[in-house]
């Protein structure tokens, strides 16, 4: 079944969805996956063809427990619409953003590009949403499903004032997410970026962990990186993850480097994502993970397109991962593929992150 349903989302489903815009086939996937559960027995079927439900998945993490340590990655379900519909495919967690303040346009279209000779996506989307409060809206009606909250600042806030939208982004959430994730690394916001230093790094980190402290019951905040830092820059980040006390790191984020691309389009401005990040994110991973002495958990993602690739970053110091470009050019039985390598690893007791 696992073969059959992959072949048919490759050789038909995912061929159709190619001749298209894909900003316009990321909305339209949407609705027909919504329409499609709201059809009765659909829920059921999606579960029964994607979802591993076995105890020897589920991983603690930063004190919350995982039914499993696949998760969907920040991007896919910005705005909060989709989570429930997307967890039937067999994530363990869903992160929904980035979410600003206010709502905000993003970028001029065309922002998102398919390298289909590269297995990888270009996107400058612009955190592109519709404000946190509107994502709440949505939340509130979540039972069970695991959210991760990826926070940023609105485009128009100088970043001498970025701190004031994290702040917002966080007490607005915080009732209704299980995790905090803050973006400083999207290359798609104009210096954004610079948020990454040592000194602004820590102050941001800081205060949203007074903010936290304060609360009767703190959440974890974990930090995004882009893969282009320095090994010294990571040095930093292992210094200022561990003197702000926040609960981890997800490495990493989409890269601006064009290194070996065949695409024809490959010099589009925005971060990519895919393949060519399979190695480098891996690597950051294995550097905060042995330079740290596994001092603090790591969310890896970037460039996983297969459960060898999945693997690949728990042995290298991840104890969760997340999809996005992957389960866009592999299908959704990505999700069960990886469950299934990992289920098969405990067996034989040779998955270092156990």
């Amino acid at each position: 079944m696992c073969y059959i349903t992959t072949m048919m989302y490759k050789l038909f489903i995912r061929r159709i969805l190619f001749w298209f815009d894909p900003e316009k086939v990321h909305y339209f996937t949407f609705s027909l996956i919504r329409n499609l559960t709201r059809v009765p027995g659909f829920d059921a079927l999606f579960k029964s063809i994607y979802c591993i439900n076995d105890k020897r998945l589920e991983t603690e993490v930063f004190g919350l427990k995982f039914p499993n340590p696949v998760g969907l990655g920040a991007g896919f379900d910005k705005d909060a619409k989709l989570f429930k519909e997307l967890s039937n495919f067999g994530f363990g967690f869903i992160e929904i953003g980035t979410l600003t303040p206010k709502p905000q346009d993003g970028n001029p279209k065309k922002r998102l590009f398919r390298l289909q000779k590269d297995s990888a996506i270009i996107n400058r989307m612009g955190f592109n949403n519709a404000g946190v409060h509107d994502a709440v809206l949505r939340l509130k009606k979540n039972k069970n499903i695991l959210i991760g909250g990826n926070i940023g600042k609105n485009k128009h806030t100088p970043l001498e004032n970025a701190v004031q939208d994290y702040e917002i982004c966080f007490e607005t959430l915080f009732n209704y997410v299980d995790y905090f994730v803050v973006n400083v690394s999207s290359p798609n916001t104009p210096n954004l970026r610079e948020l990454q230093e040592k000194e602004p790094l820590t102050r941001l980190l800081q205060t949203l962990q007074r903010s936290n402290l304060a609360k009767q019951k703190p959440k974890p905040i974990l930090l995004k990186i882009a893969p282009d830092l320095s090994n010294e820059q990571l040095l930093d980040i292992i210094d200022i993850v561990k003197s702000t006390k926040i609960a981890g790191v997800i490495a990493t984020n989409t890269t601006v480097i064009r290194e070996g691309l065949l695409s024809e389009n490959k010099e589009e401005l925005g971060g990519l994502s895919g393949k060519p990040l399979t190695k480098r994110a891996t690597e950051v991973i294995r550097f905060l993970s042995e330079n740290s002495k596994k001092s603090f958990p790591i969310i890896g993602v970037g460039g996983i397109h297969s459960a060898t690739d999945a693997l690949d970053k728990l042995n290298a110091g991840a104890s969760l991962v997340q999809l996005y470009t992957g389960f866009i050019y592999e299908g959704p039985q990505l999700v069960k593929q990886i469950n299934k390598a990992i289920l098969e690893q405990k067996k034989s007791n040779t998955l270092n992150f156990i």
